[in-house]
């Protein structure tokens, strides 16, 4: 399966397609879509987020990205400078996230920015991350000034 993608693909459709994943990761968050968040990521992914939390596994990590997410307002996840590289019988990917996480009344805004480190496995269903490591850079609580003017 993997070695017919990659022969019929190539590099451009690889980084493409891992792009695509780490997008749907964001938008699964924003969109509380838990079932498309929970489609990027194998069955045993293992994902650290250092102080953030670690998780054994995909179903484990969805659910407490969904309590987590549940008591916040507005949320904005963008994934840019995406890096993709074929390894192996996978792919390693590494992109820049920018996550601004609003508190339940839109007022306060934590900004949280780091990049993620990802081991990709080809599956029947595409590209999943089996493995993620993300880095913190900054983080840091804002005030939503164009939401106290309405």
């Amino acid at each position: 399966m993997y070695e017919n993608y990659v022969r019929d693909g190539g590099e451009r459709a690889l980084r493409q397609d891992v792009a695509e994943v780490v997008v749907r990761y964001a938008t699964g968050i924003d969109r509380r879509d838990w079932e498309l968040f929970r489609s990027c990521f194998a069955d045993d992914c293992k994902a650290d987020y250092g102080e953030i939390g670690s998780w054994p596994d995909a179903d484990a990590m969805t659910e407490w990205m969904r309590q987590a997410h549940t008591r916040c307002g507005q949320t904005l996840h963008r994934v840019t400078n995406q890096d993709v590289a074929l390894s192996g019988n996978g792919a390693t990917a590494r992109c820049y996230l920018d996550a601004l996480v609003m508190t339940a009344d839109n007022l306060t805004i934590i900004q949280t920015v780091g990049f993620c480190d990802d081991e990709l496995v080809y599956t029947a269903e595409g590209w999943k991350i089996a493995r993620r490591q993300y880095t913190r850079v900054l983080s840091r609580n804002l005030r939503n000034d164009l939401r106290s003017e309405t």
